[in-house]
C-alpha cells in the first residue's frame, strides 16, 4: 500500500509537470513556431491531464486500495488546477508573449491598497472554486467505491478543503483589509 501511494504522489507531481510542459510547449508553437491551431489543440489537452489522474486515482481505489492521503490530494490538485488553471494559462501566455514576441508588458499584481484587497478577494473566491471542486471529488470517489472505514482519510479531506478557505482567507483578504490604508504606489 505505501508503494502505490508513492505512485499516486509521482503522478501527481508527473501531472503538474506535465501541465507545465504542455503549456510552455503550446506556447513556443504559437509564438515561435506561429502555428495558431496546432497551439490551441495543445492548449485543449491540458484539462486530460486532470481526466487522466482522476481516472487513475478511482480506478485505484476501485481496485480495493485502501484509501489515503495521496487519493484526497489528487482530487485538490484536480480542484485547485481547474480553478487556477485558466488564470496559469493567462499569466504564462502574457509573459511568453512579451518575453518571445514583443507583446506588451505583462500587468503586475497590486501590492497594496484597496486594489490588493479586491484581487484578494478574487483569489479567495478561486480558492473557494478550488476547494468544492475537491468536496464535489471526494465525494464522487467515496460514492464510487462505497462508504466504509477504509475511505476515513479520503473524507478528511473535506476538512482540509475548509481548513484551506480559512487559512486563504485570514492570510489573504483579511491581511489586505488589515493593511489597506497603506497607499498603493
Amino acid at each position: 500500500m505505501l508503494n502505490e501511494s508513492y505512485l499516486l504522489y509521482a503522478l501527481i507531481v508527473a501531472c503538474e509537470v506535465g501541465f507545465w510542459v504542455v503549456l510552455l510547449g503550446a506556447l513556443a508553437v504559437r509564438y515561435l513556431a506561429r502555428k495558431e491551431q496546432l497551439s490551441r489543440a495543445l492548449l485543449v489537452c491540458l484539462p486530460l491531464i486532470d481526466l487522466l489522474l482522476l481516472v487513475f486515482t478511482a480506478t485505484d481505489l476501485r481496485r480495493g486500495t485502501t484509501a489515503t492521503f495521496a487519493h484526497g490530494l489528487a482530487a485538490a490538485y484536480i480542484g485547485f488546477t481547474v480553478a487556477f488553471g485558466g488564470m496559469a494559462v493567462k499569466w504564462a501566455d502574457a509573459h511568453f508573449a512579451h518575453r518571445f514576441a514583443g507583446g506588451t508588458a505583462p500587468a503586475t499584481a497590486p501590492s497594496r491598497g484597496w486594489e490588493l484587497v479586491r484581487y484578494d478577494f478574487k483569489l479567495w473566491g478561486r480558492c473557494i472554486a478550488a476547494c468544492l471542486i475537491t468536496m464535489v471529488l471526494v465525494e464522487a470517489l467515496v460514492e464510487f467505491i462505497g462508504r466504509s472505514e477504509a475511505v476515513q482519510p479520503l473524507l478528511a479531506w473535506q476538512r482540509h478543503a475548509f481548513g484551506c478557505i480559512v487559512l486563504w482567507f485570514f492570510f489573504g483578504p483579511l491581511w489586505s483589509l488589515a493593511t489597506a490604508w497603506r497607499r498603493a504606489h
